[in-house]
């Protein structure tokens, strides 16, 4: 799976690599670091470079946070194909002129056909994307990917699309209130600070109405999602 990504920055054996090999694997990293991605200072890359070592995983799961990747250390595929595509990010910026001329890549397949419906929800690519999209919106994270990507959509919906921008940047003009109709509930001895005291409490009630709607619109989301006949939401799953 990982064949392509390792072709195209010149891997040594890119036909062979196992992610599943140990060596192979942190090799591979250090390959990455060393070569393409280049983060660290050549001086900073001891521990990332100590593949023998104990804490290797500790200085891995370090580097995965220093380049912002979605995945932890334990998430062995997902991280290293994440890291497999920041590299191919830094190779072609690094030689644009090298690739300009480049061929695009054609296949056989239908231009027509809708590309989610061949969508793999278990591959590395669809988890990273999702993993990224629930970050920048900052959607709570779920075992299941598919259930955050339709967390996501309602989000888009509810907030992101055209129609749902233009109400939300539509300027409502204000209700005057009128103080007087207005009990305080209590004397301070003084009329101005009767009169500020009165609008705190409008205030106030105002941002418990606007924490309500929010309250709401979460409750509805998460109503959306368990209501749709394909979740099963006592395991948290999507039904396949």
């Amino acid at each position: 799976m990982f064949r392509r990504k390792l072709t195209a920055l010149d891997y040594h054996n890119p036909d062979t690599f196992d992610c599943s090999d140990e060596s192979q694997y942190r090799n591979c990293i250090v390959w990455l670091e060393d070569q393409k991605i280049r983060h660290y200072k050549i001086e900073d890359r001891g521990s990332l470079r100590n593949v023998h070592s104990s804490d290797w995983p500790t200085a891995f799961n370090k580097f995965l946070q220093d380049v912002s990747c979605p995945f932890a250390e334990q998430q062995r595929k997902e991280s290293l194909d994440w890291l497999l595509g920041l590299a191919v990010r830094y190779e072609y910026g690094d030689n644009v002129e090298k690739y300009k001329d480049c061929p695009p890549v054609t296949t056989n397949r239908d231009t027509s056909v809708d590309p989610l419906v061949n969508l793999d929800s278990n591959s590395p690519d669809f988890k990273a994307g999702v993993t990224a999209l629930s970050n920048i919106l900052k959607i709570q994270r779920h075992d299941d990917y598919l259930v955050m990507l339709k967390a996501i959509r309602i989000l888009i919906q509810e907030r992101l699309s055209p129609d749902a921008i233009a109400k939300a940047s539509h300027n409502k003009e204000g209700i005057p209130v009128t103080l007087d109709k207005h009990i305080l509930g209590f004397d301070t001895g003084d009329a101005t600070l009767n009169e500020a005291a009165q609008i705190l409490r409008l205030l106030h009630i105002e941002e418990l109405r606007q924490l309500q709607t929010k309250i709401n619109e979460a409750i509805v989301a998460v109503q959306a999602i368990i209501a749709d006949p394909k979740t099963d939401h006592r395991l948290g799953k999507v039904g396949r």
